[in-house]
């Protein structure tokens, strides 16, 4: 898991070939984007805008992936995401491969809770269980763009 400031993203484009891609999209996003699918690379790079509520820690669900890695951006808005290994979580739900996602009970207590706000990028490898889009004091209205990068370009 990386988490750091939007602005040092170009430290970490050497760590994926995708990476140049996928952090120039970032840097120059437009939060007028519609929500949904949008293909930077084919499907080997694709952005995903989505406007939600977030939510109690209760309500949502741990996540890992293996095809795809996650970047993660906060536009508008704040949200915890809490942060597991992968390999310590109980699963709930098996790994689907035609979504990329296998789904977790909740641990109890995350070896980690990023603050995901205006500025800074989460990344999130298969050995990262996740649990995005908790929400800080009261739910909030949250604008977000997950980037799905194929992990062997």
């Amino acid at each position: 898991m990386i988490l750091d400031q939007l602005s040092a993203s170009a430290a970490y484009e050497s760590l994926h070939p995708l990476f140049p891609k996928a952090f120039a999209y970032l840097r120059s996003f437009d939060p007028r984007t519609e929500d949904g699918k949008h293909e930077l690379q084919g499907q080997d790079l694709v952005a995903i805008v989505q406007r939600y509520r977030t939510a109690p820690s209760a309500e949502k669900l741990w996540e890992a992936h293996q095809t795809y890695g996650d970047i993660q951006v906060v536009y508008e808005g704040l949200e915890y995401c809490g942060h597991a290994d992968q390999r310590t979580l109980t699963v709930t739900k098996p790994y689907d491969a035609e979504k990329d996602v296998e789904k977790y009970a909740a641990p109890s207590a995350p070896s980690a809770l990023l603050t995901l706000g205006r500025g800074n990028f989460a990344v999130f490898h298969p050995q990262d269980g996740h649990q995005p889009g908790v929400q800080i004091g009261a739910s909030a209205e949250v604008l977000k763009v997950v980037i799905k990068f194929r992990l062997k370009a």
